[in-house]
């Protein structure tokens, strides 16, 4: 049997990061972890050191950059103990005193070797199976040259691959040109990285640059740092999801927007809901949710654009109670904070509701506020393809809502994701007899033949009521129509509504 069929993989502690390297870190080698002051090293290391003492396996903690009662501190501020953790500082009080025969900090050809023979003693004497050796950028400057470096790093490497020990070895990148010799060195190169926007939360990317014989996620991953540690959000790749379900057409609740869509929508299918604000499009969305959960069905609903109390009032106002299905459990609502959360982690959410708590329908209101948590148009296009076609593949219910800038007349969108959307319901206001009224039509259907015709749509007590075909109109869409004949309005008493 081949060495490669018989190596173990360790965990690394890091919800998330375990997935991206298909199982963990191959046991008995040595990585290197590398990233700016802040980037989230030490505590990525601290979760590998305590996911051992988990599973029974001794660690140790190896330290020139802080003292034992920082890293104490440290792991406080996540609730975390270090007890039954080896912790073992460098450069003591007694290092620092400059007449010390032991000093570390003596000149170079004599601290660097003073260094290096004292991570060897103290792995000796505690035989740990996980070490974290933090940080290699103090090693960089007792070394003093890039050449007496790399053979002390080189050193280090070929005593622990004796010593049936998994290291890790923190660097915070303040080498003038990147020090591409460790990524040579190491058995695996994990990077992390801190973005700072002009505005709300800084973003955490993770990208695992190598790792020898494993499959592993490339690319760029989001990863959040906060209380209770390090969770990174693994790039969604809708390919790697496929599943199997019923095609079926299901019932949006309002018989009229069901025959403007050929019978409904259909599963494994998104649906984009487009026009001004105001014209009542979330609207349309709750009641196909709530059609959803009178059918049984789990309902997941992302809320960028308004509070969830807001939301409950408006849509119970109008003939659809959502709050007995929150507290069933059936209809999960999450207020989404744009600026707070990254596009990974709304991935992650997501795939989490369909795939945990077996939502069927999904509905993102609105996606102008997931642009704004992007860094880019391109890449939300990206992300959100691999997400719909994730979603279809799952035989999900998606409804996306898509506000659009003006009222009457022009209208225009800060994007244009109709080609990735199945079906597409525009939603216009238009001035006829001194009033604003509200028009709809179905402008795509890719599973159904649509109806191509303009209806006038109402939001009322009893819910959505939608009229006869606009059919003596010309213009509606343009918001300033012409009136060429006698077909009447809703509530008039000559025109009787197309699900009366």
């Amino acid at each position: 049997m081949s060495e490669a069929k018989v190596e173990s993989r360790v965990s690394t502690g890091v919800p998330g990061l375990d997935d991206i390297l298909g199982g963990g870190l191959t046991r008995d080698r040595i990585y290197l972890v590398e990233g700016t002051p802040g980037s989230g090293k030490t505590t990525l290391a601290l979760q590998f050191l305590l996911k051992g003492r988990e599973l029974g396996e001794s660690g140790l903690y190896i330290t020139l950059s802080e003292t034992e009662p920082e890293l104490k501190a440290a792991a406080a501020s996540h609730g975390w103990s270090l007890d039954g953790i080896d912790l073992f500082e460098l450069v003591s009080e007694e290092g620092l005193d400059p007449d010390s025969e032991q000093s570390v900090l003596h000149p170079s050809d004599v601290e660097l070797g003073e260094t290096t023979r004292g991570v060897m003693k103290q792995v000796e004497e505690t035989k740990p199976l996980r070490v974290v050796f933090d940080s290699l950028s103090e090693m960089r400057l007792l070394a003093q040259n890039p050449l007496r470096h790399r053979r002390q790093i080189l050193a280090l490497k070929h005593f622990f691959a004796t010593r049936r020990c998994t290291v890790l070895l923190l660097d915070d990148q303040t080498a003038e040109d990147g020090d591409l010799q460790l990524h040579s060195i190491a058995h695996g190169v994990i990077s992390l990285r801190r973005m700072t926007q002009e505005y709300g939360a800084q973003r955490r990317q993770l990208e695992v640059v190598k790792m020898r014989g494993i499959k592993f996620r490339g690319g760029f991953h989001d990863f959040s740092l906060d209380t209770g540690g390090i969770q990174v959000f693994e790039r969604l790749v809708a390919a790697d999801h496929p599943a199997t379900f019923a095609q079926e057409i299901v019932s949006t609740g309002a018989p009229g927007i069901d025959a403007l869509m050929g019978g409904g929508l259909t599963r494994g299918t998104n649906t984009l809901i487009s026009g001004p604000s105001g014209v009542g499009k979330t609207t349309t969305s709750v009641r196909c949710a709530l059609t959803a959960l009178e059918r049984g069905e789990t309902v997941a609903y992302y809320l960028f654009d308004e509070g969830l109390t807001t939301l409950l009032t408006r849509s119970k106002a109008l003939g659809m109670d959502l709050q007995p299905h929150i507290d069933s459990g059936r209809l999960v609502v999450r207020a989404i904070d744009p600026a707070e959360l990254s596009p990974g982690e709304f991935a992650f959410h997501v795939r989490d509701a369909v795939e945990r708590l077996g939502a069927r329908t999904v509905v993102i209101d609105s996606l102008n506020a997931y642009l704004q948590a992007m860094p880019g148009q391109k890449f939300l296009l990206l992300q959100m393809h691999e997400l719909l076609t994730y979603l279809n593949q799952q035989g999900v219910v998606t409804l996306l809502i898509l506000g659009q800038h003006g009222f009457i007349g022009e209208v225009r969108s800060d994007i244009d994701l109709s080609y990735l959307s199945d079906g597409i319901l525009l939603f216009r206001f238009f001035e006829a007899a001194g009033s604003v009224l509200t028009a709809v039509s179905a402008v795509k259907s890719r599973t159904a033949e649509h109806e191509k015709t303009i209806r006038e749509i109402r939001l009322t007590g009893h819910g959505i009521e939608v009229g006869q075909a606009l059919t003596d109109f010309q213009g509606v869409m343009s918001g300033l129509p012409s009136y060429q004949g006698k077909i009447g309005m809703l509530g008039e008493e000559n025109n009787r509504p197309a699900d009366a």
